[in-house]
C-alpha cells in the first residue's frame, strides 16, 4: 500500500459473527495512473490521418488496391489511437456514486470496439482484392512506390513516439506495435510496386492486399480475444489464479481461501477480491499492507480487497463453495 492511500474498514459483522476487513492495498512500486501520452497521440493521429488521405487519393489515381487496403488499415489505426487516447482520458476521471470504479473499463471497451471494426474493414478489403485478382487492372507502380515509401517514414516516426512507454502501458504498447507493423506492411507495398514497375505483374497488387488483410486478421484476432476476455472479467494474461490462491493460503494464520476473483479494471490495472479464513481474527493493518505490496510485486495486482473471517462453523460463509459467485 502506498503511504498516500490507505483505506481499510475493519468491523465485526454481528449477524454472522465473522470479523471482516475490506482494504485497498497498492504496491509501493505501482505508478498512480497511466503516463500522459496525449502529445504523442495527437501527433500520431495528425500524421497518420494525413497519410490516410494521401494513400486514398493516390490509390484511386494509381488504381492500386494495395494502397487502398493500406489506407483502410491506417485509418483503423487512427481510430484505434483516438479511442485509446479518449479511453486514457476517461480512465483519469475520479470515481462517482454511479461509477464507483471511475471509467477505467473504457480502455477495454475501446480495444474491443477497435478489434471488431478492424475485422469488418479487413473483410471488405479482402473481398475487393479477390474480385480484382480475378480481373487484374493496370497499376501505376511509380505511385505505389512513392506513397508506400512515405508511409514507411510516417509509421516509423509514429512508432518512435510510443517506444519509450511500450513496456509500462498496454495501450501505449499496442500503439507502438500497430505503427511498427504498419511500417513493415508499407515496406511490403514498396517491394510490390517495384516488382510491378518492371514486370507488369498487376495481379501482385491484389495479392499484396490479401497478404495485408491476413496480417491484420492475425494481429486483430489476438486483440479481439484478449479484449473480449477482459470485458467478460476474465483473469488477465500473465496471472495464474491458482498461483495467487496458493500464495494467499501460505499467509500467516490463514487456514482457507475462498471467493477468490481476479479481473481487469482497465487495460493497465487488475483487481482482486478474496475471503481469508483466519481463526485468530483480524491480523492488523501491517499484514494487510504487506499482502498488498506482495500482490502488486508478484502478480501486478493493483487493487486487492480482502475479507477476513474466523471460520466459525456455526456461521459458515455462504460464498465458500467454489461454484458460488
Amino acid at each position: 500500500m502506498t503511504h498516500d492511500q490507505h483505506d481499510v474498514d475493519d468491523h465485526v459483522d454481528h449477524t454472522t459473527g465473522h470479523q471482516q476487513t475490506h482494504g485497498h492495498a497498492h504496491g509501493h512500486n505501482h505508478a498512480h495512473g497511466p503516463a500522459d501520452y496525449g502529445r504523442a497521440f495527437a501527433i500520431g493521429v495528425a500524421l497518420n490521418l494525413s497519410f490516410v488521405l494521401v494513400e486514398a487519393v493516390f490509390g484511386v489515381i494509381g488504381h492500386s488496391l494495395a494502397l487502398l487496403a493500406d489506407a483502410g488499415h491506417n485509418l483503423s489505426d487512427v481510430l484505434a489511437m483516438l479511442m485509446a487516447w479518449g479511453a486514457t482520458a476517461l480512465a483519469r476521471r475520479p470515481p462517482s456514486v454511479r461509477f464507483t470504479y471511475g471509467l477505467r473499463s473504457s480502455s477495454i471497451l475501446a480495444a474491443l470496439a477497435n478489434a471488431v471494426f478492424l475485422l469488418v474493414v479487413t473483410g471488405g478489403i479482402a473481398w475487393e482484392a479477390i474480385q480484382r485478382l480475378l480481373q487484374p487492372a493496370p497499376v501505376d507502380g511509380g505511385i505505389v512506390i512513392g506513397v508506400a515509401a512515405f508511409g514507411v517514414l510516417i509509421n516509423t516516426g509514429t512508432a518512435l513516439l510510443f517506444m519509450a512507454g511500450r513496456k509500462g502501458d498496454m495501450n501505449v504498447r499496442a500503439a507502438f506495435l500497430h505503427m511498427a507493423s504498419d511500417a513493415v506492411v508499407s515496406l511490403g507495398v514498396v517491394i510490390a510496386g517495384i516488382v510491378m514497375l518492371f514486370t507488369h505483374w498487376f495481379w501482385l497488387d491484389s495479392t499484396v492486399s490479401l497478404l495485408i488483410s491476413a496480417v491484420i486478421v492475425i494481429a486483430t484476432w489476438g486483440l479481439l480475444r484478449d479484449s473480449t476476455q477482459l470485458a467478460l472479467h476474465g483473469v488477465p494474461e500473465g496471472i495464474e489464479t491458482e498461483v495467487v490462491r496458493a500464495y494467499l493460503a501460505t499467509l500467516p494464520n490463514v487456514t482457507a481461501v475462498h471467493d477468490l476473483h481476479i479481473w481487469a479494471m482497465s487495460t493497465t490495472e487488475t483487481a482482486l477480491t478474496a475471503h481469508l479464513v483466519m481463526p485468530n481474527g483480524y491480523p492488523g493493518d501491517a499484514l494487510l499492507n504487506q499482502i498488498g505490496d506482495e500482490l502488486q510485486l508478484r502478480f501486478r495486482i493493483d487493487h486487492p480487497t480482502l475479507q477476513v473471517e474466523t471460520g466459525d462453523p456455526a456461521h459458515p460463509c455462504a460464498l465458500a463453495p467454489d461454484h458460488r459467485v
